[in-house]
Order: structure tokens, then sequence, then C-alpha cells
């Protein structure tokens, strides 16, 4: 439990960085929480999964493609309101497969370097996955 003594959803997320340095987020569809949202893809950790395994069935079902090799950033907690998370984000630069959207969700590739997304609205959540992953790079 946490401070605020709510159930801990442990999420993995993963950014995806290609040849062009570019990572990718999606639109959340309708139906989910904050859907129109701008994330960065990923999902709940099931029970006896480890982080990569979660990472290797959430982009599987999402953006139909395999991945082969993860490596950590950070773990974040974001409080919303209808879910407390603890988000393990880590970086994926080596899959096989075209990522598209498998849920009907749009995508967009966005440069490392700009100042924010080209997208929006953001997940509040993806703000600082995407503060971590310019400090890590630069």
């Amino acid at each position: 439990m946490n401070e605020i003594n709510r159930p801990i959803t442990v999420v993995a997320a993963g950014i995806l960085i290609d040849s062009e340095n570019r990572y990718l987020l999606g639109q959340r569809p309708a139906g989910k929480p904050y859907a129109g949202y701008w994330e960065v893809p990923g999902g709940k950790v099931e029970k006896g999964e480890t982080v990569f395994q979660a990472l290797q069935r959430e982009l599987q079902e999402e953006l139909g493609i395999a991945i082969r090799s993860s490596e950590e950033l950070t773990v974040l907690e974001h409080d919303y309101p209808h879910a407390y998370v603890r988000l393990y984000v880590s970086i994926i630069r080596d899959w096989t497969g075209t990522p598209m959207g498998c849920e009907g969700q749009a995508l967009s590739w966005e440069l490392i370097g700009a100042e924010k997304p080209s997208v929006e609205p953001l997940l509040p959540a993806a703000w600082p996955m995407l503060e971590c992953l310019r400090r890590f790079l630069a």
C-alpha cells in the first residue's frame, strides 16, 4: 500500500525508439479512462508475469509487434482518480513487425528532441516518462 492507502496497480510501459530517433505514442481508445489522451504503450502486469513478459504481451496485443529486449528507464508512481499506478518504464529498440493500432487506436511517432509532443492531450503520467527519456538520452 502507499501513503494514501489505495491498492497499487502495477503497469509496464514501453517507450519504442525507432532508427530515426523517434518514440511512439498511442491514443487511448473509447471506453477506457482518459479516452482520447495520448500515452506510452503498455498495460497492467498480470499475476505471475515479469515486467518484460507484460511488455511482450501488451505490445503484441496493442501494436502487433514482438519485442526482443528492453532497457529499464525508471519507475514512477501516479495517483489517478480511478487508480494508483506504479509504472515500470522501459526503452525498447529491438522488435519485429511494424507497430499498428490493433485496438483501433491512433499512433504517432514523435521526435525525441522536440519540446513537447505534436499530439495532445497527454496522459498525466506520460510527462515524467518523457522527461526521464530526455535526460537519459541527453
